[in-house]
């Protein structure tokens, strides 16, 4: 009998630091394409897990949130809090501390908590180079000495230092004495206390409470760790706390000893590390920001490079979309062709290859707005538009904060989402998460792209393609709306306290080629896998539905002029066979289902394929432009072209056109405030812990959409 190796788990070590210190450009550069993104076990919180080649060992580097303290408020911190105090196979075996050298008094803060877990640990010291801009100099070797644990200078947007980097790992690998560090000393009263405590919590039978986890208990009150012993032990348990701290006289706010001990602990190690001027020293990032972050000429400058980044991603995506519809135009041709008429090759032809043409056809687009995304978040600029948004944000109840997942909604609703865990309070997070799905995420590019290419005219308005206009304009209305939806919600059901905003502004920096081209490549291959997934199904779905049960009756008067029109000519016939698949689409199971709905929705001038191909969209909105081009037999001619000519020359049964501008704007509307996606709606219920948000959410953006969408065909019904 032959026993089986055990199987031996990866070293593993964590990357940790400060918002903004370079942490993604590091994880970028020491990882490359091998990071993978998941979700940490029994949160939603977004985590990356890449491998490090050290000397042909994959080493794995597990990218936590960017915290500044381990005092557990937010998801974040837990999250980051968790991994490090892990002390089983999801555990870390040491950790990689990133700080920024222009701000090291703040950095070293979280610095001297980690020691705590008493990991092994290596300092990486980045933004060497704007710590010499501000004229700030930095004794490494003494740093390195009165740290006791290995400090590497490394440059993460240049990829310099990462060999350095790499050689400390290793040594870190090869066992023997391991480079803890020390820290400060909180005093003997917090030390015995928190003896006491672990004696306490051992004695009734609880051992998972070593004597780091104790001390956030003691020290962070109304934090996680406080609220998770309050659990464990129940009211017995906060009062034990707060016994401790008023034993110790820390009360009400232990955190503000632990402050300042830990502050003065840093200023000391600093004394003669650190070589600074007498004045601060002005910098290009200061003299950007006074024109960038000014209350009316950022706001300005913000507004106009959001309408630039729209039109860009309008003109600049068109040769690149030709020539994926002519791939796969050639394709269905090629497949058509090779396979007999039947209900294989339509499902092929009409269903695989032309649903899933339409949706690819849309990469462009969506690169160019992940591509924008990146390059503002990277240069720093995203911080700046959170700053100048931080006074409208505070009129609806809310600080900054939430501005940046708004933005990144832009891209997409679902990670946007999850970034709201940097907002400590629970009522702001909730109002934040609420209003998200307002942000015209890239899946409704598509919509806006056909509707907008088939039905605004193609002029100039000051200069600016109208087309590229009415695009800004769709995006912008989400966010417009948004804030007083934020409004209405801080005053009712969320009401409480506005923020005040804490928003650290990173110095600008040129954006990494690399770090900007992984992170779109990220995205792009997110929304191919679901393309090549969910879509699919959805598409084969919408097929099928579009093509059974095909019934030979309904096209019986049709195929009785077959031999009398086929003698026309080879046009003649391939408008009968389009003539023969629109009459099985109109008898098939889909469109009775958009026929029986349909009067529900006629009020805005949609018939039944409109009606039939927006329901058809609920699970995921990018599915409609399939859907239409099945719903109007195209098959394999489901080109952007074709699809244009179709839409604008459809016509109801009475001979009047079945889309009109009033028509198409109305479609748009809908789609920009309805919440059509269903992986939304889940990771709003994992983020707030109940079906009871997202079914308020869906309700009510339906119900937002529908009055939207009617009110602009209404006002738009003469044109």
């Amino acid at each position: 009998m032959t026993t089986a190796a055990p199987v031996v788990k990866p070293a593993r070590f964590a990357l940790v630091g400060n918002p903004n210190v370079g942490k993604t450009s590091l994880f970028n550069a020491m990882t490359g394409l091998s990071a993978k993104v998941g979700n940490y076990a029994g949160v939603t919180v977004e985590k990356k897990i890449g491998t490090v080649q050290i000397d042909g060992l994959g080493v794995e580097l597990v990218d936590l949130p960017g915290i500044y303290t381990l005092a557990a408020h937010s998801p974040d911190e837990l999250v980051a809090f968790s991994i490090l105090a892990d002390e089983g196979p999801q555990g870390v075996d040491g950790v990689v501390v990133l700080l920024d050298a222009s701000n090291l008094e703040r950095n070293l803060y979280l610095y001297t908590q980690l020691l705590a877990f008493k990991r092994p640990l290596v300092v990486a010291l980045n933004m060497m180079d704007v710590a010499a801009e501000q004229q700030v100099a930095i004794d490494v070797p003494l740093l390195r000495a009165r740290l006791g644990v290995p400090v590497v200078v490394v440059n993460a947007a240049k990829r310099s230092g990462l060999v350095e980097l790499k050689a400390e790992l290793k040594g870190l690998l090869a066992g023997g004495d391991q480079p803890h560090g020390a820290g400060p000393d909180l005093g003997d009263a917090f030390a015995s206390e928190v003896g006491d405590l672990v004696a306490w919590a051992t004695a009734r039978g609880r051992t998972g409470w070593p004597a780091f986890k104790v001390m956030r208990a003691l020290i962070d009150v109304g934090g996680h760790l406080e609220k998770h012993f309050a659990q464990d032990f129940g009211p017995e348990g906060l009062t034990a706390l707060e016994t401790s701290r008023t034993r110790i006289g820390a009360t009400p706010v232990p955190a503000a000893h632990e402050a300042r001990v830990r502050y003065a602990w840093v200023h000391a190690l600093l004394d003669g590390v650190i070589e600074r001027p007498e004045r601060r020293v002005s910098t290009l990032s200061d003299r950007i920001d006074a024109v960038l972050t000014h209350p009316i000429l950022g706001l300005g400058i913000f507004t106009l490079l959001m309408a630039l980044i729209f039109q860009s991603i309008y003109t600049w995506s068109a040769p690149l979309m030709d020539g994926i519809e002519a791939v796969f135009k050639a394709l269905g041709h090629g497949v058509g062709t090779f396979l007999p008429p039947g209900p294989l090759q339509s499902l092929l032809v009409d269903g695989v290859i032309a649903g899933i043409g339409s949706v690819l056809m849309f990469l462009p687009q969506i690169a160019i707005l992940f591509l924008f995304v990146h390059l503002l978040e990277d240069c720093g600029y995203m911080a700046r538009a959170a700053f100048l948004m931080d006074r409208v944000m505070n009129k609806a109840g809310l600080s900054g904060k939430s501005f940046i997942p708004m933005l990144s909604g832009f891209a997409c609703a679902v990670p946007s989402i999850m970034a709201t865990r940097t907002i400590e309070n629970r009522r702001d997070r909730l109002a934040t998460i609420l209003a998200l799905p307002l942000m015209s995420c890239s899946a409704r590019l598509p919509v806006y792209t056909i509707m907008i290419g088939a039905f605004i005219p193609q002029m100039r308005v000051f200069g600016l393609d109208l087309r590229g206009l009415v695009l800004f304009g769709i995006y912008i209305a989400g966010l417009v709306l948004a804030i007083p939806l934020i409004w209405l919600l801080k005053r009712t059901v969320l009401k409480g306290e506005t923020p005040t905003i804490l928003m650290e502004m990173p110095s600008y920096k040129l954006p990494g080629v690399r770090v900007v081209g992984l992170g779109v490549w990220r995205q792009c291959r997110s929304f191919l896998e679901r393309a090549g997934t969910v879509i699919l199904l959805l598409t084969v779905l919408i097929w099928a539905g579009a093509y059974f049960p095909h019934h030979a009756t309904a096209v019986a008067s049709l195929e009785a002029q077959r031999p009398a029109i086929t003698a026309q000519g080879p046009a003649k016939a391939k408008q009968l066979e389009a003539a023969i698949q629109a009459a099985y689409v109109e008898d098939s199971y889909l469109a009775r289902v958009g026929k029986t709905i349909q009067p529900v929705f006629a009020p805005m001038g949609w018939d039944w394929r409109i009606t039939t191909g927006v329901l058809a969209s609920f699970p995921a909105r990018e599915v409609i432009v399939a859907t239409l081009g099945t719903l109007y037999s195209l098959g394999s001619d489901a080109d952007q072209d074709k699809l244009l000519t179709t839409l604008q020359t459809a016509k109801h049964p009475d001979g009047t056109p079945a889309f009109t501008i009033a028509v198409a704007m109305s479609v748009m509307v809908f789609f920009a405030l309805c919440l059509q996606c269903a992986s939304t709606l889940s990771v709003m219920w994992r983020e707030t812990g109940s079906w009871k948000w997202p079914a308020v959410a869906f309700t009510f953006q339906t119900a937002l959409a529908y009055v939207g969408a009617l009110a602009v065909f209404l006002a738009l019904k003469g044109l």
